[in-house]
């Protein structure tokens, strides 16, 4: 019976999945995961990895995550992507630009060494793995280190929000920032009031006050001499009736009256509007 044994091998192949369909299955019958997410240093290391257990749904082709609130994963933050040539400078050039290099190293080392209680409280605050500048380029004071020196000359700018929406910026219109003493330490200033539950308070306090949104959470997303920028999760739309609220992250500007100078200059103005609607929404709430 030869017809009957090529059905039969042709039946048992027909049974074997590819993997491709293994992995489409083992995806369509599970709803929980572990996320990972890594936040890498200049090195490439994964020396940050978070890692908690969330749920997820495949709708029409993509996989969306459900992440419980309090889960603070590394999502990737504003970036810049540059292009350009690498040139090498002259010879008589290099001491003078590494000398250079290294005063700004000790001056910005310096102003955190001299920084007051107030914002060595916020800079101590700070993860571990979260330097400020100056921290991480110490060792290029070491006269044992070794490193070349180039110029890189840019061709081209994009800015990548968190989003990871790209804009090309205008080279034109682009001014390179100058050395000051605030932005090298903008992302251990931002750690630091981020792991305080009272100054995370506070930015839930200046949505409310400023925009007059309930907002149910509130990061502290960039600062700069101008102000700084929340990231709140607030209400879509009005609730109606027993529905309950939908949630989502928007961004807050929140703009000084005065650029601030320096951290200092910074934290003690972020203070005083702490202070400022403190007062204020003890006033109108029955509390002050």
């Amino acid at each position: 019976m030869p017809g009957v044994e090529v059905m039969a091998v042709a039946k048992i192949k027909s049974t074997a999945l590819s993997i491709t369909h293994k992995c489409r299955n083992i995806l369509a019958a599970g709803w929980e995961a572990h996320l990972n997410t890594i936040k890498a240093d200049a090195k490439g290391s994964k020396e940050e990895i978070y890692t908690s257990r969330v749920h997820y749904m495949i709708q029409k082709g993509t996989p969306y995550l459900i992440v419980p609130e309090n889960d603070m994963h590394n999502i990737m933050p504003p970036r810049v992507a540059m292009t350009g040539d690498v040139l090498r400078l002259k010879d008589s050039k290099v001491p003078i630009i590494a000398d250079s290099l290294k005063k700004a190293i000790m001056k910005e080392h310096e102003a955190s060494s001299a920084a007051s209680h107030g914002v060595s409280a916020i800079l101590s605050s700070a993860g571990a793995t979260c330097r400020s500048r100056s921290e991480g380029l110490l060792s290029l004071l070491n006269e044992d280190s070794s490193y070349s020196i180039f110029k890189f000359d840019i061709g081209s700018c994009v800015y990548i929000d968190s989003s990871g929406s790209s804009h090309n910026i205008e080279l034109d219109s682009f001014e390179p920032p100058k050395p000051d003493l605030l932005m090298p330490f903008s992302a251990k200033l931002i750690d630091g009031i981020n792991r305080s539950d009272s100054r995370r308070r506070a930015l839930i306090l200046f949505c409310f006050e400023y925009f007059d949104v309930l907002a149910r959470n509130a990061v502290m997303l960039s600062i700069d001499h101008h102000g700084f920028d929340v990231l709140a999760k607030v209400p879509e739309r009005a609730s109606l009736g027993n529905v309950p609220h939908q949630y989502h992250w928007k961004e807050f500007r929140f703009t000084f009256k005065e650029p601030a100078k320096d951290a200092e200059d910074f934290c003690r103005t972020l203070v005083k509007l702490e202070e400022e609607v403190l007062a204020s929404v003890k006033s109108y709430s029955g509390l002050g």
